[in-house]
């Protein structure tokens, strides 16, 4: 039985972080008219609300990466 390297285990920076926490963390970070700002969509820009970002970020492949990267950024940036 062997055991990889924590490292080797949880390179992936979003590993067992919910879509969710995500928008969660970022809002409370940045607030709703930066995030739109930053990320120029609908769900930030008009009524935003954390279950309609939701929503279309789990149908929306292409928004929901650069959310996850700007997630990502924010983290490396700030640890």
């Amino acid at each position: 039985m062997s055991q990889e390297p924590s490292e080797t285990r949880h390179s992936d920076p979003l590993h067992g972080v919910t879509l969710k926490a995500i928008v969660t963390e970022l809002q409370a970070q940045y607030g709703w008219e930066e995030l739109g700002r930053r990320i120029p969509i609908n769900c930030f820009l008009s009524q935003p609300s954390i279950n309609s970002s939701l929503k279309f970020l789990r149908k929306t492949p292409w928004a929901r990466s650069k959310v996850e990267a700007l997630y990502i950024e924010t983290r490396s940036s700030c640890g």
